[in-house]
């Protein structure tokens, strides 16, 4: 069993900016992927970014290109998302989740991932 617990979450003004770290009680598998959902009232969850053991970004909405980062910290098995420029859209419940598949193709679809955090509210005013 491995646990996700989120941080960093809170409320800002547009343009402001917040980092959000997913720390995981374990590391048990050669290949890893690490993703941040996020789930805003009324709307299906989607994938924000997406990161594979080895550092390399599978995948970043577009939503998002040029504002969030997606980065890690294996030593710590910790994953971030640094969120600059943030506008009232990005208001949502942010989740961490991991899945530890066979090959090296980490998946966006949500559906694929096994192990997910309590979420994270961010929260951006106007």
């Amino acid at each position: 069993q491995v646990q996700l617990v989120e941080s960093g979450g809170g409320s800002v003004q547009a343009g402001g900016s917040l980092r959000l770290s997913c720390a995981a009680s374990r590391d048990p598998y050669p290949r890893k992927c690490t993703g941040w959902f996020r789930q805003a009232p009324g709307k299906e969850r989607e994938g924000v970014a997406i990161i594979n053991r080895d550092g390399r970004v599978t995948y970043l909405a577009d939503s998002v290109k040029g504002r969030f980062t997606i980065s890690q910290d294996n030593a710590k098995n910790t994953v971030y998302l640094q969120m600059n420029s943030l506008e009232p859209e990005d208001t949502a419940m942010y989740y961490c989740a991991a899945a530890f598949p066979y090959n090296n193709f980490c998946p966006s679809a949500d559906n694929a991932y096994d192990y997910w955090g309590q979420g994270t509210q961010v929260t951006v005013s106007s």
